[in-house]
């Protein structure tokens, strides 16, 4: 079933010997879901709301629900290409939404809790989505903008009774018929649209063919040792909207037929996270730079907890030398750190079965991605370079077909057949990526071209700080200077006197033009929907603040 041999050997050997085998023919839902519905006791889903409810579902569960759920579908005119938005936290019938999408070979568009009335109303106009399932803690928003919808004609509501005219989701499921073959779709046919965070200008829409799931596989057999092993059930407090959360954990563990944890919480809580780990024995986990550092703020962790993971893969944000060693020191295990955006997941990362991880570095490109350094005209740059981060299109699944309704956008996204990343990177002599920070990230202070992501990594390392971001903010002698927002460890009060301790901190460990020359105390960091912190939102308000003096 994997798509890798652990006998091939070394990570060199283990590239050489894979190649992409795409079927002409190929849907999510039946390689996720119908293929393994056959054993009537193969579990796929535990799940757990706050309240301490519990449900568990096989596959063949799972398969019954997506088809009744098809059929109501199809009974509203949802058919072949149309667009279902899909604004729910992790639940079941989140799961099943996105089966059945994908067996009428419609087109599924996850958005998250955390929108707001206005983001939603951009996606789900952007995309024309005919139909919305929802749940009660989100309609009010739906609601908010419905009559700024003219394409969206239903609203199928989770968990709560219908008003006005929603459409009850279980009841539509009860009545349905549970008999439907799943559409007979083509690996290229377009399955899902998953906007863009939005940091820089309006989200953007990429529209992802049912063969992304295939492009995600290399790196999730690596990152998590060469998944499956016996035993193993995986879980991430991502949301399922993220494309982290749906293929980086969801999707690619049911291709293999393993159990999937599922929890419905209003926000991440990381003593909450560590008790259901432990109550679920969650072998196999996703955990973001955010979530691991709220993770290591836990008093008595392994006095408390009893942990005991398999894997943990990380990504979205780099992740610093002393959260890696104390992941070590604490699970017994090492991180494989992972990079990928929404057009094109999973295609840098780890494995240390099989390669020595630097830390700080993002690894290597797994099997059948091919990544690179270019510079502004397409030209590769040798190692040891800085410049964007791309990925070869060749005959790569993972990649996204385009930006939905926007060909402008989606032909400035390459370079020839190079997609540009946005992010800015090293590639060492030995072949290793080094991330150094988003394109319109760069601070270009007295003529020296600063990437904020080194000194965030320095600014962690000091005992009082918990969170930090690093944004160029305005100076008349210098074009910018190096700003730090910082959130504190439990404990510690922020004053001057600390700022110039952590300001000497970064300066006798990096250089002495990247130390923050400024620092200002924050309770929070805007966050995007992902966890990665928006240091355009803080970039804005310093341009403002320096602006009217």
């Amino acid at each position: 079933m994997r798509l890798i041999d652990e006998r091939w050997g070394d990570w060199d050997s283990i590239r050489n010997h894979f190649a992409w085998r795409v079927p002409e023919s190929f849907n999510i839902a039946g390689a996720v879901c119908d293929r393994h519905a056959t054993d009537a006791a193969r579990i796929a889903l535990y799940y757990e709301d706050e309240q301490g409810q519990q449900a568990r579902y096989t596959f063949r569960d799972l398969q019954r629900q997506a088809n009744q759920l098809a059929n109501a579908l199809a009974g509203l005119g949802v058919g072949r290409g149309d667009r279902v938005g899909l604004i729910l936290p992790q639940r079941p019938e989140t799961a099943i939404s996105h089966l059945a999408i994908y067996k009428l070979a419609a087109i599924a568009i996850p958005l998250a809790n955390l929108f707001g009335p206005e983001a939603l109303r951009y996606r789900l106009s952007d995309s024309g989505a005919r139909v919305v399932i929802t749940d009660g803690e989100n309609l009010s928003k739906v609601r908010e903008v419905r009559e700024q919808l003219p394409a969206l004609e239903h609203i199928l509501l989770v968990g709560a009774p219908p008003d006005r005219d929603e459409i009850s989701f279980a009841q539509a499921v009860e009545q349905a018929s549970p008999h439907r073959t799943t559409a007979d779709t083509r690996a290229d046919d377009p399955a899902v649209i998953i906007y863009t965070s939005g940091t820089t200008g309006n989200p953007k829409g990429a529209l992802h063919a049912h063969r992304y799931l295939l492009g995600h596989l290399p790196g999730f057999e690596l990152s998590h040792h060469f998944f499956p092993q016996e035993g193993d059930l995986a879980w991430t407090p991502a949301d399922w909207a993220w494309i982290g959360g749906l293929m980086d954990i969801l999707m690619p563990a049911w291709f293999y037929g393993c159990p999937v944890l599922a929890y419905r919480g209003r926000k991440f809580d990381p003593e909450k996270a560590l008790h259901l780990m432990e109550k679920y024995q969650v072998r196999n986990v996703f955990l973001p730079p955010t979530a691991l550092k709220m993770i290591r703020e836990v008093k008595n962790l392994s006095g408390r907890f009893r942990v005991n993971v398999r894997t943990i893969m990380s990504g979205g944000e780099a992740l610093g030398e002393e959260t890696l060693a104390w992941a070590r020191e604490t699970f017994r295990v090492s991180i494989n750190e992972i990079y990928g955006q929404t057009e094109v997941n999973y295609v840098i990362g780890n494995c240390e079965k099989v390669l020595r991880v630097k830390p700080g570095s993002m690894g290597k490109p797994y099997p059948g991605h091919e990544v690179a350094v270019i510079d502004d005209d397409g030209n590769v740059l040798p190692p040891g370079k800085l410049g964007e981060i791309a990925f070869l299109r060749a005959n790569d699944p993972v990649f996204f077909k385009a930006y939905w309704n926007n060909p402008e956008a989606t032909s400035e996204k390459f370079k020839g057949d190079w997609a540009c990343s946005g992010d800015l990177g090293v590639q060492d002599e030995e072949g290793y990526f080094w991330f150094k920070g988003r394109k319109d990230d760069v601070i270009i202070s007295a003529g020296y071209r600063i990437g904020p992501t080194e000194i965030e990594e320095s600014l962690l390392k000091h005992r009082a700080v918990a969170l930090a971001a690093v944004v160029a903010s305005p100076d008349p002698l210098r074009g910018s200077i190096v700003k730090a927002f910082i959130k504190l460890m439990e404990g510690f009060t922020p004053g001057p006197d600390l700022a110039r301790e952590i300001q000497t901190f970064v300066k006798t460990r990096l250089a002495a033009h990247e130390y923050p020359r400024e620092i200002e105390f924050v309770k929070e960091l805007p966050m995007t929907t992902t966890g990665k912190i928006r240091r355009r939102d803080l970039r804005d308000r310093e341009e403002e603040r320096k602006k009217n003096g």
